[in-house]
Formats: structure tokens, sequence, C-alpha cells
């Protein structure tokens, strides 16, 4: 063999593990992301007590973090297809370890709430780069692999967060009381930031894009429009401010498509890219997102409500509860995109919600029979059932959407995906005030406090199980096979592009 034998075969193996080096990185920025988002529920008692914060600023520290995500994801995918997918990642992780060191040495409550705004905007910077790098680093064969991992991110993610919080707080590590959940962050976040330097490959749109400001003042209006009523709306008693504001939020909206359509076509630079609603695989996984982010909206903080106050558990025996169903996302994820989805296709991802639904009735069926004597083992069966169909959701799930999205768009996408997940999550934290807190009532004595919320909690998993066939029926929109999966997909790069690579 002579030596440049030996080195045009010796590169695409040096590329292969930085790409496969790269994929570590973004996947642990995003777990990182997951659990941040939960983790802080756990320890809100804790925060109340140590920081001597007001019921007003607690919630706060969780809503301004879901806030300034959600309302800057749209921007942060764009700004990666026009800076560079890579130097927003690294601006994003670089700025949420040190909003992360903020929270956890925050003098104060208001400190820490405004430490947790800004950690929910760079985190607003640096998810919609997740997967815009898997786009625009992997093949289109090998992405069905890839986002199956993520999918088993998502599911560990899920209850990793209330574990992981509940252990910190009760170990109260140096006397730190909750602060150990945010400063956690601080050696992963550097770690991935030094690692991402080195091993994450930059890509951005191939044409030379401009960062819409309108469009951005537009989106970002919209959704504190919708989502800041929603999020503070049972707290205030629904006030009428409210509901005016969300019907403003629908004007609003309506404004951004006109808007964008002429942007479109005057200069092809729009921050929301309304060609991609023209891939049906795209617009039908868009609504099915935020549909389903509705249902885990409604689940996971009903769940969470019926096991710590209904039954009286306590946040480590709650979270320990959660790992079988965080196991069967895991599990079901990775063999739904590598196994399942190249074989039967569509049909996966409608299994996903007829089981989720199925595990739903019978966690009903089990905590109507055993009331507040219910033991952990006897959620276990519902929630292994509930886990599978998630797993077989989530995963093939972005792959069904991401998979005829042109690469220019790929950070647009990404943004788009995660806003509309995140909308669908405050839209059922709204939901919860009626279908749960609507169905237990006021002055309460201690006694009733328990049966009341088992109760409310049946009542409230009825509508998840509605929220489970709406998403099935949404299901057929979606194309048969997804395009990863036809023979022969063809890589996402273009060839100077994957050249740069290899030399690199």
């Amino acid at each position: 063999m002579t030596s440049t034998e030996t080195l045009s075969t010796a590169r695409p193996a040096v590329a292969d593990r930085r790409r496969w080096f790269a994929l570590a990185i973004v996947m642990t920025a995003a777990f990182m992301d997951l659990v941040d988002v939960t983790i802080v529920n756990i320890a809100i008692p804790s925060i109340q007590r140590d920081a001597g914060a007001s019921f007003s600023q607690i919630q706060w520290i969780t809503a301004g973090y879901a806030l300034a995500f959600a309302a800057g994801l749209i921007t942060g995918g764009r700004l990666g297809d026009i800076h560079g997918r890579k130097r927003l990642f690294l601006v994003g992780i670089g700025g949420f370890t040190l909003a992360s060191a903020l929270c956890g040495f925050a003098a104060n409550p208001e400190m820490l709430v405004a430490s947790r705004i800004l950690q929910g905007a760079m985190a607003a910077m640096m998810v919609p780069q997740v997967l815009s790098i898997v786009h625009a680093t992997f093949p289109a064969h090998e992405r069905g692999k890839v986002f199956g991992l993520f999918g088993a991110i998502v599911g560990l993610g899920a209850v990793s967060g209330p574990l992981l919080g509940a252990l910190l707080t009760e170990w109260n590590l140096f006397g730190l009381e909750w602060r150990p959940i945010f400063l956690i962050n601080l050696p992963v976040g550097v770690v991935a930031f030094l690692l991402g330097r080195r091993f994450i490959t930059e890509s951005k749109a191939p044409r030379a894009l401009k960062l819409d400001l309108v469009g951005v003042a537009l989106v970002t209006l919209g959704l504190l429009m919708l989502l800041y009523p929603l999020t503070r709306g049972r707290e205030l008693g629904w006030p009428l401010w409210g509901y005016v504001s969300m019907a403003g939020a629908v004007v609003v909206f309506a404004a951004l498509v006109a808007y964008e359509r002429r942007k479109s076509a005057r200069d092809g630079s729009p921050l929301v890219e309304l060609s991609l609603f023209k891939v049906k695989s795209f617009a039908a996984g868009i609504a099915v997102q935020t549909v389903f982010g509705v249902g885990l909206g409604v689940f996971f903080l009903v769940w969470t409500l019926y096991m710590q106050v209904g039954l009286g558990w306590s946040p480590l025996r709650a979270g320990l509860t959660g790992v079988p169903f965080s196991i069967a996302v895991s599990v079901a994820a990775g063999m739904s995109v590598q196994k399942l989805v190249p074989r039967f296709g569509r049909k996966v991802l409608q299994a996903g919600p007829l089981l989720m639904g199925l595990g739903v009735l019978i966690y009903i069926g089990e905590a109507h029979r055993y009331g507040q004597g219910i033991a952990s083992w006897q959620m276990a069966l519902p929630l292994v059932v509930m886990g599978v169909g998630m797993g077989l959701i989530v995963a093939p799930l972005t792959d069904a959407v991401l998979s005829e999205v042109p690469r220019e768009h790929a950070g647009s996408a990404s943004g788009l995906i995660n806003t509309v997940q995140q909308m669908g999550n405050a839209l059922g934290l709204g939901l919860v005030s009626v279908v749960f807190f609507g169905s237990i009532g006021d002055d309460l004595t201690p006694p009733r406090v328990g049966p009341a919320f088992v109760d409310a909690f049946q009542h409230a998993l009825g509508w998840v199980a509605a929220v489970m066939g709406v998403i099935f029926l949404l299901m057929f929109a979606l194309p048969e096979r997804p395009a990863q999966h036809v023979e022969g997909g063809e890589s996402p790069l273009p060839v100077e592009e994957k050249e740069r690579e290899l030399v690199s």
C-alpha cells in the first residue's frame, strides 16, 4: 500500500471519530438542559426555606427559565444557520455554564431569578444547534441511529432531573442546601466547551443569510404574550388581561406570517422559513410535537403533585418510582429507530400513542383500586407501558420531522421543533389548572387533601389519554417511511465541506 493510500484510509477514520466525539458532546449539552428543566422543581421547598424566596419569586425561578428558553429558540436556531452552529453552540454552552454558576452562588432570590432567565436564554442558543449539528454532520442513512440515541437521552433526562435533584438536596453537600443542583453543571459545561472547540466541525447555511430583527421582535412578543399568561395564570386567578394577551398573540403570529412571507420574497432571509411548512412531513410533525408537548406538560406536573402531595411521598421516593419509566423510554427509543422504523415505518410511531394511552388507562385503574395505599411497585407496569410508548414516539418523530428539511434550514427547523414543544408544554401546564386543580375545589381540610389529589390525578389522566388519541390520528399525515430510511440516502454535506472536515 502506498503512502497516499494509507493517508486516504486514515483520514475517513479520523473524521469518523471526530463526528462521534462531536455527537457525544452535543448530546451531553442536551442532557444538561433536559435535567435543568426538571431538577429545580424538586428543590423548590429547600430554596424557599433557605433563600427566603416568596411564592411569586419561586414561580419566576421556574417560569423565567421556560419563558426565556421558548422565546429564544427560533432566533437561536437561525443565528446558528447564519454565524455557524459550532460557534453558537459554544456561546450557548459557555453562557449556560456561567449562568449556572450565578444561580449556584446567588446572594438573594432576585439574583437567582435573573440568573435563571439568563440560563434559559443561553439554553435557547445552545439547544437548537444540537439537532442542527447532527443534521449537518451525519449522512442520511446514519441519522436514524443518531436520533435513536437522542431519544434515549430524552428518556434519561425526563426522570434523571427529579432523581438527581432529590439526591443533591437531601445530601446537602458541604452545607450548600439546594445550590449543588446548579453547580453540578460547571464541570460538565467546562469539559463540553473545551472538547466542543476541538471536535465539532463548523457548519452554516451555504448562502449568506441576514438576521431578521423584525421577525425576532414579532416571534418573541407573540410567544411571551401566549406563554406568560399560561405560566402565571393560575397563580394570579386567571385575570382578564391574560385572556386578552393570549388572543393578541394570535394577531401577532398572523402579522409574523405576513411579514415573513414578504421578507422571503424580498431577500430570502426570513427568521421563520415558511417554505418548511410545504414539506408535509415537517408540517405534520410540528403539529404532533405541539400536541405531544401538551400531553407531557399535563402528565409530568400532575404526576409529581400526586406522589408528593396526594400520597405524601418524599422527593427521593418519587424520583426512584420513575426509574422504570426512564429505562423503558431509553430502551424503546433506541430500538424504535434502529430496528423497528426501518421495517414497519409509520406504524411504529402510531403504536407509541396507543401504548401511552393504554399505560395511562392502566394507571387510572391502579390509582382507583389502591387509593392512597398504592406502592411504587404497583405503578411499575403502567409506567413501563407508558415509557415504551413514549420511546416509540420521541426518537422516530424527530427523525421524521427533519427527514426532508433542506440542510441550509436545519437551524431554523430545529428551533421551530423545540419551540412548538415548549409551547405545547406551556399549554399543558395551563390546562393543569383546569383538568387537575379545577376538580379539587377550594378550602380543603388537611385530611381531604390526599384523597382529593388522588381523584384529581385520575381525572387529569383521562385528559392525557384523550390527547394520545389525537396524536394517533395526526400521525396519519406523516410519511409512511422517513427519508432517512431510503436506501442509499445522500449525505447532507457537500463534497467540499466533507473534504474540509477530513483535513481538519
